[in-house]
C-alpha cells in the first residue's frame, strides 16, 4: 500500500486535470460552436468516455489518500486505516466478467508479433465505392477520385484484423479483406501492430478505472490521439488545410513511412499494455 499525504495527492490530481484540460477545452469549444474536427474530436465521439470522466482523477488500486473522504472520491472508494482507498474487492466483484475479458484480450495481443503490412487500408475500405457525399467525413475532400480510390483498394488489398474497424467497411469492401473479424474472434485476431488495437488501449484503460491510475488513462489517450493523426494522414481524405500532410500509402515511399510509424506506435504501446495487464 502506498500512502499519499493530502498535499501530494491533491497536486497529482491538479496536474492530471491541467493535462486533460489541454485536450478537452478545445473540443468543448468546437462543440459549442457546432464545429467538427475529424482528428481532434474523434476520441470524444467514437469512445464512450465523456470529457468529465477523463478529467476525473483516480490514484489507482493500492494507493491510500490520507486526509480524503469517501464522499469526495465516490462510490468505488472505502475508508482504510491509512486513508481512503479504491474498494478493489467490490470493483472486481461487480465487473468480474468485463475485467477478465479485457485481460485476456490484452494478454493475447501482447504475445503476438506485430504485423505491419496493412498500410492503413482500413480507412480506404470505409469509403470504397462511395461518392463524396456518402463518405463519413463528407466535409473533407478525398485526395483521389472515387474511382482512383477504389483502384488503390483493389490493387493493394485489405488485411485488417480489427473488428471495430472492419465493421465500418462499405459492403463491397468487406469481401476484399483477407480476414473476417468478428467480436467473438477478437481475442484470437488482435495483434500489437494494429493502429486501432493500440488506440483502443485508451478504452481498456478507462474501462479498468478506478483500478488503474488516471495518469495511465491519460497516457493511453495521448497515444490514441497521436495514432488518430497518422490514421487520418494515411487515409483517402485530404486534411492538408488542417495541417495534416498526407502519408501517401498508394506509393512505395508512403507505405514505408506508414510502416515505420506503425512500428514506433507498437513500441510505444507495449509498456502501456503491460501496465494494463498488471492492473487487471
Amino acid at each position: 500500500m502506498t500512502v499519499l499525504e493530502r498535499p501530494d495527492w491533491v497536486a497529482r490530481r491538479h496536474a492530471h486535470e491541467r493535462r486533460v484540460d489541454g485536450w478537452v477545452g478545445p473540443h468543448l469549444s468546437r462543440r459549442k460552436a457546432g464545429e467538427r474536427h475529424p482528428v481532434e474530436d474523434f476520441l470524444f465521439t467514437y469512445y464512450s468516455h465523456r470529457p468529465a470522466q477523463l478529467r476525473r482523477w483516480h490514484p489507482g488500486a493500492g494507493v491510500a489518500l490520507a486526509g480524503a473522504t469517501v464522499d469526495e472520491l465516490g462510490r468505488d472508494y472505502t475508508a482504510g486505516p491509512a486513508g481512503v482507498v479504491v474498494d478493489t474487492e467490490a470493483v472486481r466483484a461487480r465487473r468480474a466478467d468485463s475485467i477478465a475479458w479485457i485481460r485476456t484480450l490484452l494478454a493475447n495481443t501482447a504475445t503476438r508479433p506485430a504485423q505491419l503490412g496493412c498500410f492503413g487500408m482500413h480507412e480506404w475500405a470505409m469509403v470504397y465505392r462511395q461518392t463524396q457525399h456518402e463518405v463519413r467525413h463528407d466535409a473533407w475532400p478525398l485526395r483521389l477520385s472515387p474511382a482512383d480510390t477504389a483502384a488503390v483498394v483493389e490493387e493493394r488489398g485489405v488485411r485488417c484484423s480489427h473488428f471495430d474497424a472492419f465493421r465500418f467497411f462499405t459492403p463491397p469492401a468487406r469481401p476484399l479483406n483477407v480476414l473476417t473479424p468478428t467480436r467473438e474472434r477478437q481475442h484470437d485476431l488482435e495483434q500489437p501492430g494494429c493502429l486501432h488495437a493500440n488506440m483502443d488501449l485508451y478504452k481498456w484503460a478507462y474501462k479498468l478505472s478506478p483500478l488503474v491510475p488516471s495518469e495511465l488513462v491519460a497516457d493511453c489517450f495521448a497515444l490514441a490521439r497521436d495514432i488518430r493523426a497518422l490514421d487520418m494522414r494515411a487515409s483517402p481524405y485530404d486534411l492538408a488545410a488542417l495541417g495534416y500532410e498526407p502519408v501517401r500509402i498508394e506509393t512505395p515511399a508512403g507505405r514505408a513511412e506508414y510502416a515505420a510509424a506503425q512500428r514506433a506506435f507498437a513500441d510505444r504501446a507495449a509498456p502501456l499494455r503491460a501496465r494494463l495487464i498488471a492492473a487487471s
